[in-house]
């Protein structure tokens, strides 16, 4: 058969192919191989058919195309003598190699410098470019263990719900979650928290970040543009709010927590606290100023309670939260990022009656609602008592790196004040003013020698002294004795 013959195929029946977006009519008059051919070597070229892509079988893709078998075959059969491709048998032609005049893909950016990473004024990237540097010891705070994550509850749980799953549970659901979650966070709060709440005021939300960016969005549309924050405090919250608010002031914390007659004197409609294990300093908030705090609120503030880690305690009882004395002023938002993992996503908010609809629409329009089989399985471990026993364990676990860390930092910074030991999964340390460092100079001292930290003055507007924040949730106590050692090498070295 004549080749330009099997070449010329009825266009009239060209529908196109979804793979590539390939349209046999943009082919020159007899041409049909060496266009296709070139096509799918640009696409190798460029990255669209990266090397292990199963391309699909000739007669399939010849079908879509409405052109004969032969111009496929050919097609692959050019570039598999370039090399670009091979077939597999059963396992089809695939992408094996770019060819060899094409660029390779840009060369990944070098890790930013330590001085340049802690600055004194980090930008908005910092926290996702100090997680991509590599650290032979990691001590940032905020991170669990995640070796512990319980993957085999996890995956009973999974099993057990995608047995019971009825097909319309795979549809659009509820924007403020599944109801099961819902009622399940309801009771968890109830006997862990001391917050009583119907299973219709919680919102199932993509954790605290999102909490803080919906209220952001609900407080702007009932006439509130400014928020307090403690100061020092959690710099990502601070962020995450100022990137919605007009002004986030700064209210100084001492050893009772937030200074309530500073926020008053701000004039602050509203206020961001941690008020069961202060962010970083690990205070929490006393009973005189939690009640001067709430007369504060009585009188027409708001407070939104982020209650980040305060399940992890050690060596205190737990202090209800805010929202369980006045849920009529008070915002409260959780999450299972400490408790299971960041990566779920998942957390609960609940707000007073007079935003719950904002916040809804808020919630609506930036996603219709978390995905729903992660949510069915955390109600199951919630239902079980997984989740107790898992957070019985963790406290067990963090209690003992908790303790040699401590003990890490008597032997190598006896020189340093240790703050917040009895919750959560971090310790805050000052320094005394003749360190002769910056604290961001020594984080960046720390890093280049392969160990990861965070400053104190990242989370702080007001004056402060030197100091560091550690996490040791996530390190083995060898880790953390190597890494004290480390620092205290650092501040001993001459200058």
């Amino acid at each position: 058969m004549n080749r330009s013959k099997a070449e010329a195929p009825d266009r009239s029946k060209d529908a196109g192919a979804d793979f590539l977006q390939l349209d046999a009519a943009d082919a020159p008059p007899g041409g049909l191989t060496d266009w296709l051919a070139h096509r799918l070597r640009e696409a190798v070229a460029d990255g669209r058919l990266p090397a292990g892509t199963r391309l699909p079988a000739s007669r399939v893709l010849a079908a879509e195309l409405g052109v004969s078998r032969g111009v496929v075959t050919d097609a692959y059969q050019r570039l598999a003598e370039e090399g670009q491709l091979a077939g597999r048998g059963r396992g089809g032609t695939v992408v094996v190699a770019a060819p060899a005049e094409a660029a390779g893909p840009p060369a990944p950016a070098a890790p930013r410098e330590a001085s340049a990473l802690f600055r004194d004024d980090p930008d908005s990237e910092v926290f996702d470019l100090l997680r991509a540097t590599p650290a032979r010891i990691d001590l940032t705070p905020g991170v669990p263990d995640l070796a512990t994550f319980p993957r085999a509850a996890w995956l009973r749980a999974e099993r057990a719900v995608l047995d019971g799953l009825a097909a319309h549970d795979l549809g659009y659901g509820d924007v403020r979650g599944t109801p099961v979650l819902r009622r399940a966070v309801a009771h968890w709060l109830a006997r862990n928290r001391g917050i009583r709440a119907d299973p219709d005021e919680v919102l199932i939300v993509a954790g605290t970040a999102q909490a803080l960016a919906l209220l952001g969005r609900a407080l702007g549309r009932v006439g509130i543009d400014e928020v307090a924050v403690e100061d020092p405090g959690s710099l990502g919250a601070r962020r995450h709010l100022a990137h919605w608010l007009a002004a986030t002031p700064p209210v100084p914390v001492d050893a009772e927590g937030i200074r309530v007659d500073a926020l008053r004197a701000t004039g602050a409609p509203a206020v961001l606290l941690t008020p069961a294990h202060q962010y970083p300093t690990g205070v929490v908030l006393g009973g005189d100023r939690r009640r001067e705090l709430l007369r504060w609120a009585v009188e027409g503030g708001l407070v939104i309670e982020d209650d980040y880690d305060a399940e992890h305690r050690y060596d205190r009882p737990p202090v209800p939260a805010l929202r369980a004395a006045l849920p009529d002023r008070v915002c409260y938002a959780g999450s299972i990022s400490k408790l299971l993992a960041p990566a779920l996503r998942t957390g609960w908010l609940l707000v007073p009656a007079r935003l719950r609809e904002a916040v809804v629409d808020a919630k609506r329009f930036a996603d219709l609602g978390n995905p729903v089989l992660p949510q069915l399985v955390l109600a199951r471990l919630m239902e079980s008592g997984d989740l107790d026993r898992h957070l019985r364990l963790l406290r067990r676990r963090h209690r003992r790196r908790r303790d040699a860390m401590i003990a890490a930092i008597r032997a190598h910074l006896p020189e340093a004040t240790v703050h917040g030991a009895a919750a959560g999964l971090h310790l805050m340390l000052t320094f005394p003013e003749e360190l002769g460092c910056t604290d961001t100079e020594l984080a960046a001292a720390a890093l280049a020698e392969g160990v990861k930290t965070q400053p104190l003055s990242w989370h702080a507007r007001l004056p402060c002294p030197p100091g560091l924040v550690l996490g040791y949730a996530a390190g083995s106590t060898a880790d953390i004795a190597e890494g004290l050692a480390v620092l205290g090498g650092l501040v001993r070295r001459p200058s």
